[in-house]
């Protein structure tokens, strides 16, 4: 196969997988949408006057509304970090089609995507239990914000720190060099696939973690600061100055969070 003809399939690709994901963020958000304006419409029939609240009672939550939060927490998952991961998923992509065209063993790049997937997803049931164990505390209140200022700065002072450690920085060098990962931990197979979007999703989830525990001080249903901080973990990993941006970020969590602990 001549190389135009391979040029010509990646491009094709490409644009195929771009398609998918941005199909796949648009269907994420819209369901993120759906669920607040839902939520509202519910506290407005309950308790008029009082709009933007997310929780229409402080009872304490059944397994279902605990599920339910952990579908809520992989849509933002799906939404936010998806964007920021496409560089790798097409990085892959870009390698099979080319190894498909050399009539190489290849592997669908949906089997690399759902390693990365299954990560974010443990996340999102982590995520899901420790809200519903703030709300047991009765740390949380009805917009799944932090009650407390305290639990607040907290959240910010950790997730500041945790910015300039050397984890952050080794799992966001590795997420900004999408061909160096290929390079370095190529495996076989679909399961090495598997394993290799396994592998990239935790670098992500040590690189982000703290960033999306942010959440838990400014509502984890504010869409505002869902899109805000799925913008910053872009900037972050895709930006020429990521690493600048990251730790000057990290700074200003830092001082944001004395300030509110001082507050408290």
């Amino acid at each position: 196969m001549s190389d135009g003809t391979i040029a010509a399939l990646l491009r094709r690709d490409r644009v195929i997988v771009c398609a998918a994901l941005a199909v796949l963020v648009a269907a994420a958000s819209l369901y993120l949408v759906h669920l607040s304006r839902e939520m509202s419409a519910m506290v407005g029939a309950d308790m008029p006057g009082m709009p933007g609240m997310a929780m229409p009672a402080m009872h304490e939550w059944s397994w279902v509304e605990v599920g339910a939060l952990g579908i809520m927490w992989a849509m933002m998952m799906i939404a936010m970090m998806t964007p920021a991961a496409a560089p790798m998923i097409l990085t892959f992509a870009a390698v099979h089609r080319r190894r498909a065209a050399d009539s190489r063993p290849a592997v669908p790049t949906a089997v690399f995507v759902l390693g990365y997937f299954v990560v974010w997803t443990a996340f999102s049931a982590v995520a899901a239990l420790g809200q519903s164990a703030l709300h047991a505390a009765a740390l949380l209140s009805p917009q799944m914000t932090a009650e407390s200022p305290l639990l607040g700065g907290v959240v910010l002072v950790v997730a500041g720190i945790f910015q300039w450690t050397p984890l952050k920085r080794t799992c966001l060098n590795l997420c900004r060099s999408p061909l160096s990962f290929v390079m370095g931990r190529w495996r076989e197979g679909r399961a090495g696939a598997f394993g290799m979007g396994l592998r990239h999703g935790l670098y992500c989830l040590g690189c982000c973690w703290a960033i999306m525990t942010i959440l838990f001080a400014v509502g984890v249903m504010n869409l505002v600061w869902v899109a805000a901080l799925a913008g910053f973990v872009l900037v972050e990993k895709l930006g020429p100055g990521g690493v600048t941006v990251a730790r000057v970020a990290g700074v200003l969590m830092l001082i944001f969070g004395i300030i509110v602990i001082i507050q408290a």
